[in-house]
């Protein structure tokens, strides 16, 4: 992949991505597309059944993330507008309608900085953070998914109107190194869950269990939900403090940072947030360390 910035760039850059191509896979055909400098990671989130109907939940914030790997999502975003959210429901229904999609759902797009939508792909499956979508809905998305795969149509699965409540924030807890990032296998030696009004956790970990190498690093995902984004907020800084894993390293010190950064708490962030973020926590060791 090459970034053209002006037109003079193109001949070059298009030939030297090409060869790379054909070099690497055997295929040097290319397509091109607008890049965007500071994108947020917009995803929605649909149902449709076998009979044709297609509902929009809303949509999730994913803009926090690393090497493309996300750590911290959200719902709703603070930068899709109710017109936004609406204009897009609509469309993303009348489309999967029309071409007989069935199944939970996940449409995928970059915001660009003028607030506009640029579509990625589609994940034809439930994803990690589909729990902060059942928080502000109050609908079981796994549940419905099967519901749908036996053959019951939406209106029999969901409310008549579908309301969504308050914010809802997801912390994945990786078994990784929160500053090195490196995996940590390893047997768990104590294993305690934060609990409380709002507070979420869903894992397969315990005390006692062994956490291979071999597999992703995922051991829970911490969830909680507020009457607004400063109270899911207050709640998850609570609930990490709770959260206790010893015996391998966890990202929960990653994520108590993240949620004391002054950027993340006013929502100024973008894809690029972790680089910022590591490389001011880089910068603030240096000085400490001279």
């Amino acid at each position: 992949m090459r970034v053209i910035r002006n037109p003079d760039e193109l001949p070059g850059l298009f030939q030297a991505a090409q060869s790379e191509a054909a070099a690497a896979f055997g295929n040097g055909d290319l397509y091109m597309e607008k890049f965007i400098e500071q994108p947020r990671h917009i995803e929605f989130q649909i149902l449709a059944d076998g009979s044709g109907n297609v509902v929009s939940l809303g949509e999730r914030e994913c803009s926090i993330q690393r090497r493309h790997q996300k750590l911290l999502e959200e719902s709703p975003s603070l930068q899709v507008t109710p017109e936004i959210r609406r204009w897009i429901g609509e469309k993303l229904c009348a489309t999967l309608s029309s071409i007989g999609y069935v199944n939970a759902g996940t449409i995928e797009f970059l915001m660009d900085e003028d607030g506009s939508l640029h579509f990625i792909e589609m994940n034809t499956r439930i994803q990690v953070e589909h729990p902060v979508t059942e928080m502000v809905t109050d609908i079981d998305l796994v549940k419905s998914q099967i519901l749908i795969a036996s053959g019951e149509r939406l209106q029999n699965i969901l409310p008549a109107k579908i309301e969504h409540s308050g914010h809802a924030i997801e912390c994945r807890i990786n078994a990784e190194h929160p500053e090195k990032f490196t995996p940590s296998a390893g047997k768990i030696t104590a294993f305690h869950t934060p609990g409380g009004t709002g507070v979420r956790v869903d894992t397969h970990a315990y005390a006692e269990a062994v956490i291979p190498p071999y597999y992703d690093s995922l051991i829970a995902k911490l969830i909680t939900h507020g009457k607004d984004r400063q109270e899911a907020m207050s709640r998850m800084g609570r609930a990490l403090e709770m959260f206790i894993v010893q015996g391998i390293y966890t990202t929960i010190p990653l994520h108590r940072r993240i949620l004391a950064d002054p950027d993340f708490q006013k929502g100024k962030f973008d894809t690029k947030f972790m680089e910022r973020f590591l490389a001011r926590g880089s910068n603030r060791a240096e000085r400490k360390g001279a």
